[in-house]
């Protein structure tokens, strides 16, 4: 509960679902992709009647292959015949009656809506006839014929205030204290059960937004309040969410829908749940989930973007390898810095260009803005291509209009850029700058920047910095405030 109201307070007061964006589509591929692999395998124990505990998907696999020799026949089959009939009514919503003119008649509409009801209530129809077929074979003397649910305690619990407290080893402990053990967790659970939360609404909104503050305002409030009936905290369930998906769910009544069924169930149809398969419940668990494998978009994402199979691969493996919300809090950090990569390391474009008048200079053309991380890679690069392509007199040229933005760091950078220059006596001319770049550099360098707007003033700034002779004897060129107009001749001299 505690973790409740952090995490309303925290998304709701400060709109903190911006963050979520951060979880990409390669990062949801692989999320998905993984735990469709990791739920279709902790369900080989119900499908082949096996008997173990497992912590992991990797103690899972390990466990099921250990305990392969005692599965038991009966659960395979019922269980793998399921797995087929599902399969095979899940293509019956695909059939196709038409008439001799190329239209289905009434009746054939008829049919056709029939085979639709009847393919997404496939898993309902699985779970009640396999219900049946046990009920009918189960004798109280002797084991049952396949493994079943068991006993299920009825009723709904009760409403009360959730405890502030609960002792432990005979020991009081109060609501502070149970935060203070909690630590850093009372935190970082509820950020990594969001993450995982709205990767799987991602995974199943088919392309439209999904609102990550308003999915985990939801959260936070359906947890609040079902501290009050004694419920687990919970999250989006991927297994539950794919099973409704291939029922055709598509609206949220469908929760609302489920919910009424769980409270008349648990009021008046628990008795009847013991006699439900577990392999029934595997298979349709099963049928559901290998399909969320999204295996096929691979080839495209090999096309298109490359790099982006690096997060993809790392979530999936990773939430195979460590778990689900660590999987996918790295696959986030990894996106995150192949986004951060080119503001590191920005491509320039370096290339000899000659003016009207003759006059042959450098351009030089970052195709990114200028951050911390940028600088000192750019002025490296700038100063080396100044050396050896401009053997250190030709004019440097940088265009500036791929820059949007500049930090104090990038502005410090740049200034030493200047002094690098200025002691080669090789002239430095920036190209176009925004405004706003201009007065982050100005702050730092103050009027040492040479900075044109047009071509015709880069073409006289250069024409009159060779014509001098000598750039030191030239005043650096002193310029517009954002209120001048780019049009405003900028070139002056100093007067000897």
């Amino acid at each position: 509960m505690q973790s409740c109201f952090i995490l309303i307070y925290a998304y709701n007061n400060f709109n903190l679902g911006v963050l979520i964006d951060f979880i990409s589509i390669p990062v949801t591929v692989g999320f998905t992709s993984a735990t469709s692999v990791i739920i279709a395998v902790s369900q080989l124990k119900g499908l082949l009647g096996l008997k173990f505990e497992s912590s992991s998907f990797l103690d899972c696999l390990l466990k099921v292959y250990q305990n392969i020799g005692n599965y038991r026949a009966n659960d395979t089959i019922l269980g793998v015949t399921s797995i087929i009939i599902l399969l095979m009514l899940r293509k019956v919503k695909d059939i196709q009656l038409l008439g001799p003119n190329g239209k289905p008649s009434n009746k054939q509409r008829t049919i056709m809506k029939g085979l639709w009801l009847l393919s997404i209530s496939r898993n309902a129809l699985i779970v009640v006839a396999c219900s049946i077929i046990s009920y009918w074979c189960y004798k109280p003397d002797s084991e049952p014929y396949v493994t079943l649910i068991g006993k299920v305690r009825s009723g709904l619990p009760p409403l009360k205030l959730p405890p502030f407290g609960t002792e432990v080893n005979g020991t009081a402990v109060s609501f502070i204290n149970m935060c203070w053990d909690l630590g850093s967790s009372i935190v970082l659970v509820p950020v990594i059960a969001v993450l995982g939360n709205v990767a799987i609404a991602k995974a199943f909104a088919s392309g439209n937004s999904v609102d990550a503050t308003q999915e985990l305002y939801c959260l936070g409030v359906c947890n609040l309040l079902g501290s009050f009936v004694s419920s687990m905290p919970v999250t989006g369930s991927f297994s539950r969410s794919a099973v409704n998906h291939a029922s055709g769910v598509r609206t949220p009544m469908g929760g609302m829908y489920t919910g009424i069924l769980i409270i008349l169930s648990l009021s008046l149809l628990t008795p009847y749940f013991f006699f439900i398969p577990k392999a029934a419940l595997a298979a349709v668990i099963i049928s559901a989930v290998i399909f969320m494998i999204e295996y096929e978009i691979v080839k495209p994402m090999w096309k298109s973007s490359r790099k982006d199979l690096i997060p993809t691969f790392a979530t999936f493996v990773l939430c195979l390898g460590i778990g689900v919300e660590l999987g996918i809090l790295v696959g986030v950090g990894i996106n995150i810095m192949l986004l951060l990569i080119p503001s590191a390391r920005p491509f320039l474009h370096i290339e000899m260009k000659k003016l009207r008048t003759g006059l042959d200079y450098l351009l030089v053309t970052p195709e990114n803005s200028l951050y911390f991380p940028a600088v000192d890679f750019m002025r490296a690069k700038t100063d080396r291509a100044a050396v050896k392509m401009g053997q250190s007199k030709l004019p440097v040229v940088v265009d500036c209009k791929h820059i949007l933005d500049a930090d104090f760091t990038a502005a410090k950078g740049i200034a030493g850029l200047i002094m690098d220059f200025k002691r080669r006596k090789q002239p430095l001319c920036f190209y176009n700058p925004r405004i706003s770049v201009l007065a982050v550099l100005q702050g730092v360098c103050v009027d040492e920047i040479v900075h044109c707007f047009t071509y015709d003033e880069l073409e006289q700034t250069l024409n009159d910095i060779n014509s001098s002779g000598n750039p030191a004897e030239l005043k650096d060129i002193v310029h517009t405030s954002s209120e001048q107009s780019h049009e405003t001749p900028l070139l002056n001299r100093r007067h000897h």
